[in-house]
């Protein structure tokens, strides 16, 4: 495996970072998950656009323009030979001493790694996937903007190890009102009386490539999105529900809290929906070779 490091590619033993990286130190960076289909890369200009507005609301400098971080992506997957690929593009503001001060740090680390990803097994996406709600709430808004992609992910993780205690894979967040915000990972979306829903990016939800996409699909088949806050009751009794995220795709749930889902099997709409998304990976995207 080779791995991109600030202009260098280095073997997988061999990459790393120093213990002064304020990455490293106070998570103090942005990151995203990109993924290439059958040689081609989804969605690539959306990506990076997200990465170079989170970096530039952090005040964060990328060392790179985004027409070179495009070549540098574009290589490490080539030089790792893979045709379907898990991209993590990871941007810290670098090196700098023990405190907070960011006007240490000389210069951004950029780090890109091409793998394979599994997040779910395959038999969730065919049977569907039981969650749950867990008591960690979504970051409020006016303290680290959902829409910054940062490597601040404590919040998640706690949701995530919550829901892992309980048996789940997977977890309901609400945010501090008690209205349904995402999952530790995925955008949320829920099926009722034929329109789509899903929570509004201030609500605290980050606003997903993913989850664009969904509405792009379902405009084509005469299937309204709408932004909207609603709480756990409408997902209760929603007809369909499904989970969105670059890694995850699209997932389907049929049970949450214990309640099932419509029929507590995937949805027609939301099975439409994954070959929709199927079909459009595979013809889209940035050639790779």
């Amino acid at each position: 495996m080779k791995i991109y490091i600030n202009g260098d590619f280095v073997e997988k033993d061999d990459a790393k970072i120093s213990v002064f990286d304020h990455g490293y130190l106070y998570g103090d960076g942005v990151f995203e998950g990109i993924r290439v289909y059958n040689g081609k890369i989804f969605r690539l200009d959306q990506h990076l656009n997200r990465l170079y507005d989170s970096a530039h609301t952090l005040m964060l400098s990328i060392s790179l323009s985004k027409e070179k971080m495009q070549e540098a992506i574009l290589e490490t997957v080539r030089l790792n030979s893979l045709k379907d690929a898990y991209i993590r593009l990871v941007v810290s503001r670098g090196i700098g001493d023990l405190g907070l001060d960011p006007r240490r740090c000389k210069g951004s680390t950029v780090v890109i790694i091409a793998d394979k990803i599994a997040l779910y097994p395959q038999e969730f996406y065919e049977k569907g996937l039981e969650i749950i709600t867990v008591p960690t709430r979504r970051n409020i808004t006016e303290a680290v903007n959902p829409q910054v992609k940062s490597l601040n992910y404590l919040n998640n993780i706690m949701a995530k190890i919550e829901a892992i205690h309980c048996g789940y894979e997977e977890a309901i967040m609400l945010n501090n009102s008690g209205y349904v915000v995402e999952c530790t990972g995925d955008n949320i979306f829920i099926l009722s009386e034929s329109k789509l829903y899903t929570p509004s990016s201030h609500l605290g939800a980050l606003k997903g490539i993913t989850q664009d996409v969904v509405k792009e699909l379902a405009k084509k088949r005469d299937i309204e999105v709408v932004y909207q806050v609603f709480s756990r009751h409408d997902v209760y009794n929603a007809q369909e529900c499904f989970l969105t995220g670059t890694a995850a795709e699209i997932i389907p749930v049929v049970k949450v809290d214990g309640r099932a889902i419509g029929i507590g099997k995937p949805g027609n709409v939301t099975l439409k929906l994954i070959q929709d998304y199927k079909n459009i990976t595979e013809s889209e995207g940035i050639p790779v070779y």
